[in-house]
């Protein structure tokens, strides 16, 4: 499926390069979303459906990364989309090495290896992923293109010619994205797996934590801006506001002094224009259990809007308060332009892994259709304070199915249907946002996005590769 993945991109790139004189820059693909605002959009046309059954593959690029055992490591799945710059495929591996490719013969040019691997396998229960890396022009050095990398703890910029780290940016080329946060942390418990965003000359970028840890002062989700050129850090949003910023006051008990996570580990959106960055901020620590931390907890499983130069936050909108149920927000808030009523908005999109999208006015930050605040079960747990209600967008209605009764146990038969019933109430089930309990709570949906199959089946493949597909013969 990974492969298809990266095939359906590349096809279009292969079409262009093979079969058209004109490669403009509306043929490249020079951010990870496409663009800066994640549309993921291409407006080449060659490929379609009806020719589409008519691709061969042209060549194919394999990783060929395999388990370490002296690092204890293991690659994970495939899952980065590359950039297309100039004719040029630029991307990250699992083990977080950026390669780059001709585009059309996948000759590779240059390989940078961080040796991400030296400090031992990622605590996220994944293996090692690695979704993509960004490009920025240097003006001051006759614009020659720079490769981003945010591997673990470190920021690295490479030159894009010879795939050499610039050693005037940071120390020899990386930063060292452990220091510089609200509190000292252990950097082999800081990970990055999605790509940065680029602003003027300006990296912003969030971090990943692996769930799994759970302990006082784990690492926070602070999120930065580097000087592109030299590597210092230029501004800092702390997702979790520290005394006298707006917010401070949702983490009761002082919880603000040592809860972690609370981090931005998917992609970033940017209105460029606008100079405004979007944030999908996700859990705090710990996932299930917020009893140390009372509050709404802001900006926790919020979406956040920054002045992108400056990291002074414009707005924000909570999709989830005092989060039990790790329903972070796994994707990039897209940006986009729709009719409403006869007006023309410019909004931002925010899907869930609740199975919501919820739609604000991207410069105001107000919803496009309302938000209900709506009651939900309490909790049965001692010292937990579940929030009594939560954000139901009105439109659009959920994308998938939510909650849990006793007529959803499995029906094949009268008997099984049944005995799934009998199992079911061994647990605590209800609603969307029934809390966790004691005594378990069956949940739905569940802590992936509700098009997890797809990635369950992704997660099997055990060769990470890349196939680029030729373009189609004409039909007779």
């Amino acid at each position: 499926m990974l492969k298809l993945a990266f095939g359906a991109f590349l096809v279009a790139s292969a079409v262009v390069a093979g079969g058209q004189p004109d490669r403009g820059v509306e043929h490249d693909w020079p951010f990870y979303g496409g663009d800066q605002a994640g549309t993921k959009f291409s407006p080449l046309a060659d490929i379609n459906a009806s020719n589409a059954t008519r691709l061969t593959i042209a060549w194919e690029w394999t990783a060929r990364e395999k388990a370490m055992a002296e690092f204890g490591t293991r690659p994970g799945n495939f899952q980065a989309t590359p950039l297309m710059i100039d004719n040029v495929l630029y991307f990250s591996t699992p083990y977080n090495r950026v390669v780059a490719l001709d585009a059309e013969t996948g000759a590779e040019r240059w390989s940078f290896d961080p040796k991400a691997y030296a400090d031992g396998q990622p605590p996220n229960g994944t293996g090692f992923v690695h979704r993509g890396v960004a490009a920025w022009r240097d003006r001051a050095a006759g614009n020659a293109l720079r490769i981003f990398i945010n591997s673990r703890y470190k920021l690295i910029a490479l030159d894009a010619a010879s795939g050499l780290p610039i050693q005037t940016f940071g120390t020899n080329g990386v930063v060292d994205l452990s220091q510089g946060l609200v509190w000292a942390i252990n950097k082999t418990h800081y990970t990055n797996t999605s790509p940065p965003i680029i602003y003027k000359d300006l990296v912003i970028l969030g971090n990943g934590v692996g769930d799994r840890l759970a302990y006082k002062n784990d690492p926070p989700g602070d999120v930065r801006a580097f000087d592109a050129r030299t590597g210092k850090q230029v501004w800092t949003f702390h997702t979790i506001p520290q005394p006298g910023e707006f917010g401070n006051d949702t983490w009761k008990n002082d919880s603000w002094a040592f809860t972690g996570h609370t981090n931005v580990w998917a992609p970033m959106t940017l209105d460029e224009a606008r100079g405004l960055v979007y944030l999908p901020v996700t859990t705090p620590s710990n996932d299930f259990f917020g009893g140390r931390r009372p509050g709404a907890n802001l900006f926790a499983e919020s979406i956040v809007c920054l002045d992108a130069n400056t990291g002074t936050r414009k707005w924000h909108y909570q999709l989830v308060h005092h989060g039990l149920w790790d329903y972070d927000n796994p994707s990039p808030p897209n940006l986009v332009t729709i009719r409403v009523d006869g007006r023309t908005i410019d909004a931002v999109v925010q899907l869930t892994k609740q199975g919501f999208a919820f739609v604000f006015d991207r410069v105001t930050g107000t919803p496009v259709w309302p938000i209900e605040e709506r009651a939900v079960p309490s909790s049965d747990v001692d010292g937990e304070h579940a929030w009594p209600t939560q954000p139901f967008p009105t439109k659009p209605p959920a994308f998938t199915e939510q909650g849990v009764t006793l007529d959803d146990a499995f029906d094949l038969t009268p008997e099984l249907k049944a005995a799934a019933q009998k199992e079911l109430q061994k647990y605590r089930i209800g609603p969307l946002f029934t809390p966790p309990s004691t005594r378990g709570t069956v949940q739905r949906p569940g802590l992936g996005p509700p098009i997890g199959a797809a990635r369950i089946r992704a997660r099997r493949r055990s060769t990470p590769s890349l196939s680029v597909w030729a373009t189609p013969t004409p039909s007779s």
